[in-house]
């Protein structure tokens, strides 16, 4: 079969790979509705993390059983499954107060973006919808698996509240899920950060009601003018650099929280700094399990459509683009046709 395997630095193809096959008996194989592209996968694309060999992408999934293993018995092949980015018991002392991503047998999802894929730790991860969804929520059930799981938990981590102020840094896929979040969370007002027309318009279309387009000390200068001087209730933090959790601290009143979900790329925080701001943290890789069925429904309900964040649709053959525009901004998600 044909799957993306990235071999260094901009170097990403699309190539012919063994079928996955079943090493465990924890194990199940799925064929894949549809895959995409993450942010996250920009990281290794750009250079910043190091291969040393060539690396299988992909790790957002939904899509058809075809094989499980022989331990698994809350699957079956035949089900619609969709799964989270952090492979997971579900049971251990971690999963069951709710962190997943934090499991003590946690694994990375990794070979996702090609037809078939093999899930590890496949009762504790997949979560089986009753019966195929229809053709047009395929990309807000592929949303699910990681983009709007994560973006969930910054809100979540962020301690979003009914009527609250939330300030989002980070224009991206993961941010806008934020905004989308924060709204559902029922935030009285959301302040997206984003220099961008298209992105600026997908945000006030997910429920943000103000952009802040300044960036650094001018963007946090502007957030506390919105706020009357205060600063936001809750920040979501959707970067990763120190710039922008920089920003996100910034913007915080005494006694906010910030829910930090952009993988840290040279960030260092000082202590003394944030003792002296009184804002909370919390973040980490996003236990999107904890959420799956919560954010299924919604889909199924069609009280969300996450899947618009998807503004590139491309054959896996053409997975190259996808990368190129992703990482040059001239697409905010790509989707991958199978």
């Amino acid at each position: 079969m044909k799957a993306t395997i990235l071999h260094g630095s901009g170097d990403v193809r699309c190539e012919e790979v063994a079928e996955p096959r079943i090493l465990k008996p924890t194990d199940a194989i799925i064929r894949l509705a549809a895959s995409c592209i993450c942010g996250s996968d920009l990281w290794p694309y750009r250079g910043a993390n190091q291969i040393t060999e060539p690396m299988a992408m992909g790790h957002e999934y939904c899509g058809i059983v075809e094989e499980v293993g022989s331990a698994v018995t809350s699957v079956r092949p035949g089900q619609f499954v969709v799964g989270s980015f952090c492979l997971s018991d579900n049971t251990c002392s971690h999963c069951r107060v709710g962190f997943q991503s934090s499991c003590v047998q946690r694994e990375f999802m990794t070979g996702a973006q090609a037809p078939l894929a093999r899930v590890a730790l496949a009762d504790g991860t997949l979560v089986a919808l009753a019966e195929k969804p229809a053709d047009d929520l395929i990309p807000d059930i592929l949303a699910v698996s990681d983009v709007l799981g994560t973006g969930w938990y910054a809100a979540d981590a962020a301690r979003v509240q009914p009527g609250s102020t939330v300030a989002v840094v980070g224009d991206g896929a993961v941010g806008l899920m934020g905004v989308l979040a924060a709204r559902q969370m029922g935030a009285g007002r959301i302040i997206a950060m984003s220099r961008h027309k298209q992105r600026q318009d997908q945000a006030l279309e997910f429920g943000a009601t103000d952009i802040v387009s300044e960036r650094g000390d001018d963007g946090i200068a502007r957030i506390k003018e919105l706020t009357g001087g205060i600063g936001a209730d809750s920040v979501l933090e959707c970067v990763g650099t120190e710039q922008s959790m920089s920003q996100a601290l910034k913007s915080a009143r005494p006694g906010a929280m910030v829910g930090f979900v952009g993988v840290p790329h040279g960030v260092q925080l000082d202590g003394q700094f944030l003792f002296f701001t009184q804002v909370g943290m919390l973040g980490g890789p996003a236990p999107v399990r904890r959420f799956l069925p919560h954010l299924i429904e919604l889909v199924l309900q069609r009280k969300i459509r996450p899947g618009k964040v998807f503004d590139l649709e491309l054959p896996l053959s053409d997975v190259a683009e996808g990368y190129k525009a992703m990482d040059e901004r001239r697409a905010i998600k790509t989707l991958l046709r199978l």
